[in-house]
């Protein structure tokens, strides 16, 4: 006869709302100490030295009773049908686990927890919490121990589902083609906060008058992250390496944009893009465009912010380069004459008066391209272009106007500082020719000062004139010259 108490707790056993397992353990004890007398000291050593010794160990244990909720798991009709095939239970994975389950019993845990692998009787995967207990008075021979089993199936089928979204993202992130920067914006929040609560209105005029406002914004930036083509883009040997030296890269330049992005900041626009620049660690300037938003969720304190970086410093070339073709003359790297045509009508319209003009022809340049070939007569137009340059200081502007012909206006410039310049231009020809072997420069040079009401066009005009006659005394002494030789 069974007593109430008895009744009851084999009533809250086969009720239970988890996987209850009565085990006799009494077998592995005595197998224990048999390995004991034999000399094993390290059972984690010795068990994975022959995994056929897990087997044996597995054997010893005998399941006296398992409850419903146990059936229900392993989806057994049966207690009898679910011991006949325990070895479809217990395999695989579970067994590294259940090494380290051995290894606690066998330095003397009476109970223990262990997150383990079983498999239902249809080939399901089981992600278990174990718990064991050996019950109360049979510490010794362990012949009676109580098993639960929690099914964490479910719990760890999101835990693994959220891992590989954690790598997906990280793995997006980390090998984006664009330097992605994760970033800590409050310290910048608090600036703008404070800022306001003191009454500024207009905060563009506020940094206007407070630069270093803006430095110390800059300076408050904290970087959280950053990709593997940010350390490419801006040449930094690792992470730290970049952390450290982050003043070298947000300076200078970076000021004015920065600034606007502040400004739209305290105008409450989270989401923004623009050129700025930034500089790499090794001093290059690199121009970026730049995009910034203020992660969901971080709206409150702009305390996770992504920036991306898009490297344009090549466009940006490309775009000056074909800018300065456009203002320039390709081979002497002076001003053309769409540049000097604009400039001319500028001086104009602003009623610049007087203006110094000069005209100047390359004497010879044709000769030269008859008897030496073009690229001797280039190399004459480059040298030309040397000397006029160095020859002009602003405002004044060097121009070729044609082919063998070029221009030079001197805003404000009277007849002084025309033979000024014609001095100096002497000077620097002389030396020129000096350095050079071969064909010497000569120029044929006409001047002019535009007078009050004088269009400038007439005034040039008058200084091409004056060219002219030089360069036809020019030819004239030069046909002179051949007939003595001759």
């Amino acid at each position: 006869m069974t007593s109430g108490n008895e009744q009851d707790d084999a009533l809250m056993f086969e009720l239970a709302p988890v996987s209850l397992w009565l085990e006799d353990f009494s077998g592995l004890s005595a197998l224990f100490a048999q390995w004991r007398g034999q000399g094993v000291g390290d059972l984690r050593t010795y068990l994975r030295a022959d995994r056929t010794r897990i087997a044996q160990c597995t054997r010893e244990l005998k399941v006296l009773k398992v409850n419903r909720r146990t059936l229900e798991l392993f989806g057994a009709p049966d207690q009898p049908t679910l011991l006949a095939n325990l070895d479809k239970v217990f395999r695989d994975d579970m067994l590294d686990h259940h090494v380290e389950e051995l290894v606690q019993l066998w330095n003397g845990a009476h109970s223990y927890t262990s997150q383990t692998v079983n498999y239902t009787l249809d080939g399901r995967r089981l992600d278990i919490l174990l718990q064991v207990r050996v019950l109360p008075g049979h510490e010794q021979g362990w012949s009676r121990v109580l098993l639960s089993l929690e099914d964490l199936s479910a719990r760890e089928q999101a835990r693994q589902a959220l891992l590989r979204s954690e790598r997906y993202a990280q793995g997006l992130f980390e090998h984006s083609p664009v330097s992605l920067w994760v970033e800590d914006f409050s310290a910048v929040k608090r600036l703008i906060d404070e800022a306001r609560e003191q009454g500024i209105e207009d905060f563009r005029v506020f940094t206007d008058v407070h630069p270093e406002f803006v430095d110390r914004c800059m300076a408050e930036i904290r970087v959280i992250d950053v990709n593997s083509q940010t350390l490419t883009m801006f040449r930094a040997p690792d992470k730290p390496a970049l952390l450290r030296r982050l003043p070298d890269i947000f300076r200078d330049e970076m000021r004015r944009p920065f600034t606007e992005q502040l400004i739209d900041l305290w105008a409450g626009k989270l989401h923004q893009q623009r050129e700025t620049v930034n500089y790499a660690l090794d001093g290059e300037m690199l121009h970026v465009h730049l995009q910034f938003a203020v992660l969901p969720g971080h709206e409150h304190d702009w305390s996770l912010v992504q920036v991306s970086l898009t490297d344009i410093t090549a466009r940006k070339r490309a775009e000056s380069y074909l800018e300065f073709l456009g203002k320039h003359d390709a081979l002497t790297k002076l001003r053309n004459r769409s540049f000097f045509d604009d400039e001319l009508n500028r001086l104009e319209r602003k009623q610049i008066c007087p203006v110094a003009m000069l005209v100047i022809d390359l004497n010879g340049l044709k000769q030269v391209n008859d008897e030496r070939g073009h690229r001797a007569g280039d190399a004459l137009l480059r040298r030309t272009g040397e000397v006029l340059a160095k020859s002009t200081q602003a405002p004044a502007t060097a121009a070729r106007i044609g082919g063998d012909e070029f221009a030079v206006l001197i805003p404000g410039g009277d007849e002084h500082a025309a033979e000024t310049f014609l001095a100096t231009l002497h000077e620097l020809v002389e030396l020129n020719n000096q350095f050079y072997s071969g064909d010497p420069l000569r120029f044929s040079v006409g001047t002019a000062i535009s007078q009050p009401g004088e269009r400038l066009e007439a005034a040039l005009h008058r200084a091409d004139a004056q060219m002219y006659r030089q360069k036809k005394a020019f030819h004239a002494n030069a046909e002179n010259d051949r007939r003595k030789d001759t």
